[in-house]
């Protein structure tokens, strides 16, 4: 059955809300590629059977595929998170100009303090490099509310509508109202060449009625409800957005505020106005002094923070601080180590790399977690793709000492044109593809190379092998890493070969396999307490200065990797 369809009061999280909302003003076509703490948002939407919800092989992808579906008639909704945008940032970029059809929404969900990602980017700025409208909703249920706004002004107004969330949003609960759908009325695609066809002569013209459009926009946001105005003590008036508002309120009950939900293009006379009714404005926001450069474009005076606050999320007890004029407290707060799974292959194939001593270069995935001592064997991570991309750089530096580690899903994403590129200029060596069978690291996501759609539809599967074979490699060979030897023989014998090799490690996820291995016996009587077997990292493995060692039967998956790297047969497996 569809999500909570006969349903009249649901607990929802942002991402879900938002999604709820956006089905209830008809979307028809969804597209995203997983990441934290967007890919909530598809996948609540791939359970109704009138949404057309895809994951595509990256955000440029996603992003081309929902706004021309949007040109030809259907309320589209793209998403992604903040990082994600920058791979659609080239179709992003020209929107603007093309418009849209149908309403089409953007959603972008930021990651302050970044839980789950690389970077902290404020995608704000994007909004308005981008020249597109900005929805900020500050609870789960404003996410849901406010797609109605987003999708009318989408389509009044003829452009993407941007809606960000953030981490806290997106995750974060409540109880809310839910209603019927709306079926949203198909619009008949229209030829407009001088609209659609993007060469300078059009472009120019385009960009002519952008502006005029953006001073359109602009007066709208001016008169919309999503701007609040709440005045209490005109001592001291907070303007904020999304959770910053919510932790201002929290912590300032009685004060006036200035809520912003449609903040780009920016309502200049709402923020004079209320400006010149209260003593004092402070300025509330996480990350960039996004609205902060507008009051002083405008010459409002208000209660500047430090720079440090640019860095990291907030928190309600933190605003005593900035409204101080102290600096942002240092450090983070401590955490668990994250580690891989007992028995994830991933560690199998990092054991054998350390064993080497190579260089590696990765990517984002689960197996940036080999970086993490005791393994410490990955060394470098960017972005999505550039486990191929520094490999390349860093062969060609340092010679065959080098090794590239992509997954499956990454090398689908943005892996595969790295690897032409190594073809192409002739570079020589070794990548490694993480074949866990899914997209893990993001809640085990289908990606092309499954065989399965976001709808769970079977689908035509892609090869990676016949993938590699036809970017350029030299040599592909398949391997399961459970068989060690075989894996360390067949690496030790790529990475000397003057030739590009591929060898794509082929085990399933262990949050998706159902085969489990029997807990290897520890000896205690042959251990010598080197404790290498420690340095796999296995969280099924821990020390005890009585026992010696303890393996965790209940997680233990018998992947048997302790076993190989014991040297003294103090711990033994089962046939």
């Amino acid at each position: 059955m569809p999500p909570h369809t006969n349903d009249r009061q649901v607990l929802l999280s942002g991402d879900e809300a938002l999604a709820r909302g956006a089905w209830e003003q008809g979307v028809e076509f969804a597209a995203s590629y997983p990441g934290t703490p967007a890919t909530e948002i598809l996948e609540y939407l791939s359970g109704f059977p009138e949404v057309d919800a895809q994951w595509s092989v990256n955000e440029k992808v996603a992003f081309e595929v929902a706004l021309a579906s949007s040109i030809a008639g259907r309320r589209s909704l793209f998403s992604a998170k903040h990082v994600g945008f920058n791979v659609a940032m080239d179709p992003l970029m020209t929107s603007a100009y093309t418009g849209v059809g149908a309403g089409f929404v953007v959603v972008s969900c930021d990651d302050p303090g970044m839980h789950s990602s690389q970077n902290e980017q404020d995608n704000r700025l994007l909004a308005r490099i981008a020249k597109i409208p900005l929805l900020e909703p500050s609870t789960p249920a404003e996410a849901k509310d406010f797609m109605r706004h987003a999708f009318l002004i989408s389509e009044r107004f003829d452009t993407p509508v941007m809606a960000r969330l953030t981490t806290r949003i997106a995750h974060s609960k409540q109880n809310m109202a839910v209603g019927k759908r709306t079926a949203a009325l198909r619009k008949a695609f229209k030829n407009d060449t001088a609209k659609y066809v993007m060469v300078p002569r059009n472009a120019f013209k385009r960009h002519e009625l952008l502006e005029r459009k953006l001073g359109r926009l602009q007066a709208f946001s001016e008169r919309s409800v999503l701007n609040r105005v709440e005045l209490k003590n005109k001592k001291l008036g907070f303007l904020a957005s999304g959770a910053a508002y919510l932790y201002a309120k929290e912590m300032y009950p009685d004060a006036s505020f200035l809520k912003l939900g449609f903040g780009y293009p920016f309502p200049a006379g709402i923020v004079r106005e209320f400006a010149s009714r209260v003593r004092e404005v402070v300025v509330i926001e996480e990350l960039e002094p996004f609205w902060e450069e507008y009051l002083m474009m405008l010459g409002i005076k208000y209660r500047a923070k430090h720079p440090s606050w640019r860095v990291g999320e907030l928190r309600p007890e933190y605003l005593p601080l900035i409204l101080q004029g102290k600096e942002r407290p240092s450090g983070v707060l401590p955490s668990r180590k994250p580690v891989m799974c007992p028995g994830c292959p991933h560690r199998l194939v990092f054991s054998v790399l350390k064993k080497l001593k190579l260089t590696v270069t990765g990517d984002i995935g689960c197996y940036t977690l080999g970086a993490a001592p005791p393994l410490s064997a990955l060394h470098t991570c960017l972005c999505m793709g550039s486990g191929i991309t520094f490999f390349e750089g860093f062969r060609r530096a340092l010679g065959k000492s080098v090794v590239g580690v992509i997954g499956d899903s990454t090398f689908v994403h943005t892996g595969v044109s790295g690897l032409i590129n190594l073809s192409y200029n002739r570079t020589k060596g070794l990548v490694i593809v993480l074949d866990n069978g899914t997209t893990a690291m993001t809640g085990n996501q289908p990606h092309p190379a499954t065989g399965k759609t976001a709808q769970n539809q079977a689908t035509r599967k892609l090869v990676l092998e016949d993938l590699a074979r036809s970017s350029g490699a030299d040599n592909v060979d398949v391997v399961d890493p459970h068989r060690l030897k075989e894996m360390e023989a067949l690496v030790r014998a790529r990475v000397e070969e003057d030739a590009l090799s591929v060898i794509i490690a082929r085990s399933p996820c262990k949050l998706i396999s159902s085969q489990r291995g029997r807990p290897p016996v520890y000896h205690k009587e042959k251990c010598k307490s080197c404790y290498v077997c420690l340095g796999i990292d296995c969280p099924a493995i821990t020390k005890d200065n009585e026992a010696g060692i303890i393996i965790n039967e209940s997680i233990c998956n018998g992947c048997n990797l302790c076993v190989e790297v014991c040297a003294f047969g103090a711990l033994t497996g089962h046939a």
